[in-house]
């Protein structure tokens, strides 16, 4: 959605819709396209490892700034402009969500290694008091993912996880991610394969067989998350499709895959 402001502009005002028949939306966003191509201008090439950036000193600052910089106050000003309540913060502000440095394990010929992602960081846990107060006050949080530790150590964290993390710690109704594919798809090389409808076993399943990869990883990781901690239901829809939200809430068999707790 955020890579045309057209479609990004129309989710907007799709989100203020529901948030003016009295739904109470969070909006959490990454940035991943955006951060790569600027990474490019300062000569740095993005390296990824199961769907996750590594990031040294240098790509953090340049995270931050498109992240914190850029792309939450377009958001914001986009909502303004739309006549919503809109307020930016980052996972910082108000220690949202207290972080570590997250570590991987991948395995190489025989042996399990530990993949260091620099400053990549995970939840250590969450304090959802500021984004309740704003919720509480009428007005919609536009979350960006940079989080920092007790020790004020910054890291990128995955915005999904990140967003994962948040519904379940506010039992969000619903978590819904917006990506660049049509759901969980079946066969990642067809994009017609959408599977409509799993439970979180299923898709625990799916994750331990090695069907989702990449980026997707993350994502599912994030519904998993958020469902074992009282989100009621989760969604994987196209963002970039116009409209692509309320044609799955609202209609019957939706556009994307929805996610059930068992």
């Amino acid at each position: 959605a955020m890579l045309n402001d057209e479609i990004l502009e129309s989710t907007i005002k799709d989100i203020l819709l529901l948030y003016f028949t009295g739904i109470k939306p969070v909006v959490v966003h990454g940035g991943g396209p955006e951060v790569s191509e600027k990474m490019e201008k300062f000569g740095i090439k993005p390296k990824f490892v199961n769907g996750l950036r590594v990031t040294d000193k240098k790509t953090l600052e340049i995270v931050e700034m498109v992240l914190d910089g850029k792309i939450n106050s377009k958001i914001v000003c986009t909502f303004i402009k739309n006549g919503g309540k809109a307020v930016g913060l980052s996972c910082k502000d108000g220690l949202l969500i207290v972080a570590r440095k997250k570590k991987i394990k991948k395995k190489r010929g025989e042996k399990e290694i530990v993949v260091d992602l620099g400053y990549v960081g995970e939840t250590e846990y969450v304090n959802p008091e500021l984004v309740e107060i704003l919720l509480n006050k009428g007005f919609i949080p536009i979350i960006s993912p940079i989080a920092a530790d007790l020790d004020g150590n910054m890291y990128n964290v995955n915005a999904d996880l990140v967003a994962g993390s948040i519904a379940g710690a506010i039992k969000a109704k619903k978590l819904i991610v917006l990506t660049d594919v049509p759901g969980i798809l079946e066969n990642v090389n067809d994009k017609t394969s959408v599977i409509s409808k799993l439970t979180v076993s299923e898709l625990e399943k799916m994750l331990k067989e090695g069907k989702v990869k990449g980026g997707m990883k993350p994502k599912v990781e994030a519904i998993i998350t958020a469902l074992k901690n009282g989100v009621e239901k989760a969604h994987i829809i196209d963002g970039s499709k116009e409209h692509s939200l309320l044609l799955e809430l609202f209609t019957r068999k939706g556009i994307g895959t929805m996610v059930v707790r068992d």
